[in-house]
């Protein structure tokens, strides 16, 4: 079994066709270096002066660096590129609404283990989701090269489609791409970061989206100040949840929250 690969052309149908089956695809090269390099330049004071990890369940050894909302306004525009999009809302068409769940820029030191393998339903406290249920689509942006050296991401090929189970780094794959592709994945899919064995830091910026009825794992109303958020386009806004999804997410009375927003005062 391989892990499946798009060129940077490819379109939605071919992507959602892909991630049908496989439960993840990677775009090869989807935004040029430059896009990474202001990404990475914007988030630098911020990486600079986060800790490293010793948890084993987020990797003993990484780092994990949010708000990317707030702080990149290019990062802006990894959340909400199209293609992904499309694919994120095929995946997750059976949620009235989508948000955006996570915004994490995710950094491996050298000599950093392998995480342990796991699915990203297990966010939401290990609840049993059927297993025809997704409830997150996630995505992981190569903002350096991936390689099986540095750590990239191991998959296990067709466990979306399993019911759970006790796999082995011995059952994985490593998502090996190059800087500026990303990899589109289910939450159904069992995966783990890899074991940086390089003298370089690998980082990957991870973007997660989620139904919209489940808690978001990074709160957007308080990682993106309301001085900032009054400044993005509606189309974000939304995304980050202010909106209404049936009786849920309104501003007090039913009110709209975005509109709720952009009446308050700063």
């Amino acid at each position: 079994m391989k892990l499946q690969h798009l060129p940077n052309d490819a379109t939605v149908e071919e992507a959602i066709k892909v991630i049908r089956e496989h439960g993840h695809v990677i775009i090869d090269e989807l935004v040029p270096g430059s896009v990474i390099h202001q990404i990475l330049t914007d988030m630098r004071p911020y990486t600079d002066a986060a800790p490293f990890s010793e948890n084993e369940w987020f990797g003993n050894g990484s780092q994990r660096v949010g708000n990317l909302i707030a702080r990149s306004e290019t990062g802006r525009d990894l959340v909400m590129n199209p293609l992904v999009l499309g694919v994120v809302k095929d995946v997750l068409s059976h949620s009235p609404i989508v948000q955006l769940g996570a915004t994490e820029m995710i950094s491996l030191k050298p000599g950093c283990p392998a995480q342990f393998i796991h699915q990203d339903e297990m966010t939401f406290d290990s609840f049993p989701f059927p297993d025809d249920y997704i409830v997150s689509c996630n995505t992981l942006w190569a903002l350096t090269d991936f390689t099986e050296e540095n750590g990239a991401t191991r998959v296990v090929p067709g466990s979306h489609a399993l019911p759970r189970a006790e796999y082995r780094l011995e059952d994985t794959l490593p998502a090996e791409m190059k800087r500026g592709s990303v990899m589109i994945f289910t939450s159904k899919l069992w995966h783990a970061g890899g074991s940086n064995r390089s003298k370089d830091i690998r980082r990957a910026q991870a973007i997660n989206y989620c139904v919209g009825w489940v808690r978001q794992e990074e709160n957007q109303f308080l990682a993106c100040p309301q001085d900032i958020a009054r400044t993005l386009p509606d189309d974000l806004l939304k995304l980050m949840g202010y909106q209404i999804g049936f009786g849920y997410g309104h501003a007090g009375a039913q009110a709209d929250p975005l509109t709720a927003l952009r009446q308050a005062h700063p």
